[in-house]
């Protein structure tokens, strides 16, 4: 079942959040997003293999699948691009990919499949017009890839960010928005551990977070569990994100031992 995030006349925004349900316990839960806008389509960090042909099936009802013009791809993970060969198969859509990845991407796909249909994406980012809107893609390296984007839709205003803000929960709990302080922060416990290790580093975040407080942000809406609707939360998860120590903060030489036999000298 798809969740409205945004609807006009002109354009609509919609989250697919239980299409992993099906794969069993050792698949994360993921979000597909799904933006229409005066009939042309793109679908953000689509996933991989396990999740193309019900998202094909809940796409329809909104969209004619030889509308669909772009996939966008924050980072190169198969829980967000893993399907690109059927993707590229079935549909004349492109894909904007990081430029560091645009070189790696291809081999998800059969041979010659991609030629000419990957666009890789400046370090900068940059803006997408698409129907009544303009997608940008938003500089987001090292959170958690080396070339990693989030993409920003002008007319819902809505930031989606990826891993940055994903909890680990079950499929039936994302439906229910994060709007309040207090929701943010009983949501920690599903989000710390995750934002510790596949987050860089605490100078990242930072970064990030300062480029973030600038933005005109409705709602941001991450690839894994709940989303956060309205200034209070989405400002509740920048001022703990800014100072959390993550990633390599967190390393010591305990983390690189040699456990095995030690070779004589």
């Amino acid at each position: 079942m798809a969740i409205e995030l945004y609807k006009d006349a002109h354009h609509i925004c919609l989250m697919f959040n239980d299409l992993v349900k099906d794969a069993g316990d050792n698949a994360v839960q993921a979000n597909q997003f799904l933006i229409v806008s005066d009939g042309q389509g793109a679908l953000l960090d689509p996933s991989g293999n396990i999740t193309y042909n019900s998202l094909v099936l809940a796409m329809q009802r909104y969209l004619p699948k030889k509308n669909l013009k772009y996939l966008f791809a924050s980072h190169q993970d198969p829980d967000i691009i893993g399907a690109l060969d059927k993707w590229l198969f079935s549909t004349e859509c492109q894909l904007y990919v990081s430029q560091l990845w645009s070189r790696f991407v291809p081999h998800f796909c059969n041979l010659n499949r991609s030629d000419g249909r990957i666009v890789g994406i400046p370090d900068e980012g940059m803006p997408v017009p698409m129907g009544v809107t303009t997608i940008h893609a938003v500089p987001a390296h090292f959170l958690h890839a080396e070339g990693n984007f989030q993409f920003y839709d002008s007319r819902s205003k809505i930031l989606f960010s990826g891993d940055m803000g994903a909890s680990m929960v079950d499929a039936h709990d994302v439906s229910q928005p994060i709007t309040t302080k207090e929701e943010f922060l009983d949501q920690l416990p599903a989000m710390r551990g995750f934002h510790q290790r596949y987050m860089v580093s605490n100078k990242v975040c930072r970064l990030w977070a300062n480029m973030v407080r600038s933005m005109d942000l409705a709602m941001m809406v991450p690839q894994h569990g709940r989303y956060f609707v309205g200034r209070e939360a989405i400002h509740a998860f920048l001022d703990w994100i800014e100072n959390l120590q993550c990633g390599i903060d967190l390393f010591t030489q305990e983390h690189y031992r040699f456990h095995g036999q030690k070779l004589a000298v």
